[in-house]
């Protein structure tokens, strides 16, 4: 097989381009480690019968498809928390009008930070990666994230997940079966460097792992939390309300879906999840045009 084409860009681009000729409201979806944007495909088509316009960008340099991904892990390597918020953040001033953000887990964290930066209109940030000044750190999150803080060597590496972290990280809430094709289906590697920002974030008063909660263009947001989810339990998603909520210019909800893992956006109950989100941004989100001030 051939190296990923480096066109992920122009991809994005595209999207971008098609979203400003539709004129509808758009809704970016933000994927996490270990994923895709094709994770998000079946919400896209979902939010399009609801009357959005969808934009699926790559992290940067994100190959196509999860077998191009897996073939050549190296291409993950080296991406940072800051980078691929800059990346986002330029691909949504291109929107003409802007957008609803959709985030999971690492992703959650981009959708926080993007609306801190006063760039979407709405958003709602699944199982979001903690930031600066979340202090929870639950047993089973440091569980999830050993597989990449175990080897300080994975700072600069993209890092695969075997099935069994896959299983307690992703997949703890549905069965093996489904665990399994969930795995081959949507699992590639993923930058080791944004876990370690993470984990050392309320230590390095620099990090890039920060949100500007008190913005005043925020915008709506809603944190879903999944109840039984071991990489960002309650407790964090809690504590990033929490921060949230001292928000006063702008709504602040978060719902705690039952019975669900991390692999929530992805997994058999996804259509929940999304109707979940759409729920919440049929209550906030005007679709007439809001350009970018």
């Amino acid at each position: 097989m051939s190296l990923p084409s480096k066109d992920s860009h122009a991809r994005d681009l595209a999207q971008v381009e098609r979203a400003n000729a539709d004129g509808r409201v758009p809704v970016v979806f933000v994927h996490g480690l270990w994923l895709l944007p094709t994770s998000w495909e079946r919400w896209a088509a979902v939010f399009e019968e609801a009357g959005f316009v969808p934009v699926l960008p790559g992290w940067p340099d994100d190959p196509e498809t999860v077998g191009e991904a897996n073939a050549h892990p190296e291409v993950f390597a080296g991406k940072n928390v800051g980078q691929v918020a800059d990346h986002f953040s330029d691909l949504v001033r291109k929107l003409e009008h802007a957008p609803v953000v959709v985030g999971h887990s690492f992703g959650g964290l981009i959708t926080q930070i993007l609306a801190g930066r006063g760039l979407s209109r709405a958003s709602v940030a699944i199982d979001p990666a903690p930031f600066r000044g979340v202090l929870p750190l639950p047993l089973s999150s440091l569980r999830a994230a050993g597989a990449v803080l175990g080897n300080p060597a994975n700072y600069h590496r993209a890092v695969p997940l075997t099935y069994e972290q896959f299983r307690y990280s992703f997949a703890n809430a549905v069965s093996e079966a489904e665990a399994r094709e969930l795995y081959d289906t949507f699992a590639v590697p993923a930058p080791g460097e944004p876990l370690f920002q993470a984990a050392a974030a309320n230590v390095n008063p620099w990090t890039e792992v920060r949100v500007d909660t008190l913005a005043a263009d925020r915008g709506p947001l809603l944190i879903i939390s999944g109840e039984k989810d071991h990489t960002v339990p309650w407790a964090i998603a809690n504590a990033s309300y929490k921060k949230q909520l001292r928000n006063k210019a702008a709504v602040t909800e978060i719902v705690e879906m039952a019975g669900r893992g991390h692999a929530l956006t992805i997994d058999s109950g996804w259509r929940e999840v999304a109707g979940t989100a759409l729920a919440f941004l049929r209550r906030h989100v005007d679709t007439g045009h809001t350009p970018h001030g």
